[in-house]
């Protein structure tokens, strides 16, 4: 089986030649492609890698600073394996834990093996303690219980990493967006190292793009197909609350009191529009639900597998074979 080896770099002058070098003595017993994708560096990266790649090294150059994730969505595409691994370029992932994660996924038949970093090599206050509360936020609002997702170091089988739908800066959720798939995940500690050579490319600054990416993961999750479940429970929710608040106001009015000044009013008016609103959003998020599958002939569901049992194709008869089946056939009588 051949293994493509997906490595997003930006600025990674510095750490290509070991990389290489490593990825080549770890993998010397496994048929594999490297495919380094180039998100927009302004260093000598790309000369680096020309400079020592191996046989079988491909380099996708794209025109500008993407970010990771499109990076990374690049790499998958192009890639040829039955296996695809994704690897940091900074050196902190081991390319010696990739023979170990491939023999996990055979052995126990899974469809992604997801690397924890064991023994993290990164700042405390900037990097792992940040980390945690996000691994802890995103497990808990999507129930998929994976301790590291912040760990580069994943293994797929080719179809998962191919249907991932890697869009905007979603790297981060892909153990979601591969339950979302139906992919039987696993996770095992993996090494950490310090940073060889260039800058981190993270910081704290990103922790608001987390959490906004959180709310997307949790509705693709639990209402991508069915919006309206979404808008239109809530709309439905607060129309008839705004209803109620009016109703009850017409009556004082019929019963001669005053309601011209009362806030209670417009809160009625408020919830009763802002709920007609939210239902006709959950009318166009279900067009756009099925557009986004009809115009590009897509399923919203995926065949894992196809069993038939029981059926035997019918021999092949030729023009001349005078309406006879040569061979044994126990299925079909002369009629009497």
């Amino acid at each position: 089986m051949l293994l493509s080896v997906v490595i997003p770099v930006m600025n990674e002058q510095g750490n290509i030649a070991a990389l290489v070098e490593r990825i080549a003595d770890a993998l010397a017993n496994t048929p594999h492609e490297v495919i380094f994708v180039d998100d927009g560096s302004i260093d000598g990266t790309v000369m680096e890698i020309q400079q020592y790649a191996r046989p079988n090294t491909h380099v996708l150059v794209l025109n500008r600073n993407y970010g990771q994730t499109t990076a990374m969505a690049a790499g998958i595409e192009a890639a040829q394996g039955d296996l695809i691994v994704t690897i940091d370029g900074d050196l902190q992932n081991d390319p010696y834990d990739i023979p170990m994660m491939i023999k996990r996924l055979h052995d126990e038949e899974w469809d992604v093996v997801a690397g924890i970093r064991a023994k993290r090599q990164d700042g405390l206050l900037l990097r792992k303690v940040p980390s945690k509360i996000a691994n802890w936020l995103i497990r808990r609002a999507t129930g998929v219980y994976i301790s590291d997702y912040g760990c580069t170091l994943k293994l797929f089988k080719s179809d998962v990493a191919k249907n991932l739908g890697l869009y905007g800066e979603l790297h981060r959720y892909i153990p979601v967006l591969a339950s979302m798939y139906g992919a039987k995940m696993t996770e095992m500690e993996v090494r950490h190292h310090p940073r060889h050579a260039g800058v981190s490319k993270y910081g704290i600054g990103r922790t608001l793009k987390v959490a906004s990416d959180l709310l997307l993961m949790v509705f693709f999750q639990k209402y991508g197909q069915r919006p309206m479940h979404l808008f239109g429970g809530a709309g439905i929710f607060l129309f008839l609350t705004g209803l109620l608040i009016n109703a009850s106001l017409a009556l004082q009015k019929i019963m001669g009191t005053s309601i011209g000044g009362r806030p209670l009013l417009f809160l009625g008016l408020l919830l009763t529009f802002t709920g007609i609103q939210l239902i006709t959003t959950g009318f166009i998020a279900e067009l756009i639900m099925r557009t986004y599958y009809e115009s590009q002939n897509k399923k919203p569901y995926t065949i894992k597998k196809q069993i038939t049992v029981g059926f035997e194709p019918e021999t092949a008869q030729t023009p001349d074979s005078d309406n006879r089946v040569s061979g044994p056939d126990r299925h079909r009588h002369p009629a009497s």
